[in-house]
């Protein structure tokens, strides 16, 4: 095992962080290491906006459903899907680009794009020891984040990376089994195989909840994705996307 496996394998997420600014060096680095991702057919179809404000962070933390760390914390970054800038290179190149820009595919790349980029910002801020969280919670209100931080037709802020030295860090959450996310040659459809995979990671998670110092609950995964599942949220992301330019073919 390397030095890099071992940052992997011991993520976790942050949520309490000193009062320690991040450097302009580790920002660029956690940047500049975003940038190196894989992306499809070269497009780089992303953006990263660093909210330093704090009226603004602030701001986001509400929209987030007032977690704290959005506004406290070393540096705050928001992951954008992005086609703004191509539809700029087609008007530089007098090429009609727009009919592509709109198709679900090049959503789905500039998404995927984004979020490559994201996770490798993510391992370069750990392996500096700096604590992460990613926070999906500024899509509660996407309209009101492109207010906010003035972004143009075909940007989408898809989440939020808290980053800071951390000042707690709690105990590892357990990840579902390996043989339940592992399939070899064909996926494994048989439901009862699936349904005695998740009661023995119920166990494991039963335990990790009654075991943890802050925040104890008697609880499980699989009861906590029914509740979770059995309220729609966020309804509005598909009028957001077809207001930026997408979901036109």
């Amino acid at each position: 095992m390397n030095q890099v496996i071992e940052t992997l394998l011991n993520h976790r997420s942050v949520r309490s962080f000193t009062d320690e600014r991040l450097t302009e060096e580790q920002i660029r680095l956690i940047v500049e290491s975003a940038q190196r991702a894989s992306t499809s057919s070269f497009i780089q179809a992303y953006s990263i906006i660093g909210v330093t404000d704090s009226d603004k962070k602030a701001r986001l933390a509400e929209i987030a459903g007032n977690q704290s760390y959005v506004a406290d914390n070393g540096h705050f970054f928001v992951f954008c899907a992005d086609l703004y800038r191509h539809e700029v290179i087609g008007d530089m190149r007098d090429a009609d680009v727009t009919g592509t820009l709109e198709t679900d595919e090049k959503l789905l790349v500039a998404v995927i794009d984004a979020a490559l980029a994201s996770q490798n910002a993510v391992v370069a801020a750990e392996s500096m020891g700096l604590g992460i969280c990613y926070i999906g919670g500024i899509r509660n209100d996407m309209f009101a984040v492109k207010e906010l931080l003035g972004l143009p037709e075909r940007v989408l802020p898809l989440f939020g990376l808290a980053v800071g030295v951390p000042d707690h860090v709690e105990d590892q959450k357990p990840r579902l089994p390996f043989e339940h996310v592992y399939h070899e040659n064909t996926y494994e459809l048989d439901p009862n195989e699936l349904k005695r995979q998740l009661s023995h990671y119920d166990e494991t998670i039963h335990g990790y909840y009654a075991a943890r110092g802050a925040n104890r609950r008697d609880d499980t995964w699989t009861a906590q994705m029914g509740r979770m599942l059995s309220k729609p949220t966020r309804l509005d992301v598909k009028d957001f996307l077809k207001a930026q330019g997408y979901l036109k073919h």
